[in-house]
């Protein structure tokens, strides 16, 4: 008997880039909410049974006055996502949708401005 392995299939990263490539599109073609600017949709994992998909994302400008408007504005729309989502699926269950800010952009940004401060305080020594 074959043991559960907590690694995504082959068939789970298909469906993992599938919803991320349709979310984006709904997000900017049918999403008429104004609080979503700029959102990138950087990644998505779904579980083993495909019951939930954590989606990351990205906003611009990455201040926290529209961070928190943007996370409004996905948790308002997600049962619409989620809808929207099913019917262009080929999947028995289409999974709810759980949004994380994706921070890594924001993170390497910081990372630069520290070395790029190092390499100058270097330079003048």
């Amino acid at each position: 008997m074959r043991g559960h392995s907590s690694r995504p299939s082959e068939r789970g990263h298909r469906i993992a880039d599938q919803i991320q490539r349709d979310l984006s599109e709904l997000i900017r073609l049918e999403v008429k909410d104004p609080r979503l600017g700029l959102v990138t949709i950087t990644d998505v994992e779904v579980t083993p049974d495909y019951a939930h998909a954590r989606v990351f994302y990205s906003v611009l400008p990455d201040d926290p006055a529209q961070l928190a408007r943007t996370a409004e504005g996905l948790a308002a729309c997600r049962g619409f996502l989620r809808a929207k989502l099913g019917r262009m699926l080929k999947i028995h269950q289409t999974p709810e949708l759980h949004f994380t800010r994706d921070d890594s952009t924001a993170r390497a940004i910081a990372m630069s401005e520290l070395i790029d401060r190092a390499i100058a305080g270097r330079a003048h020594d």
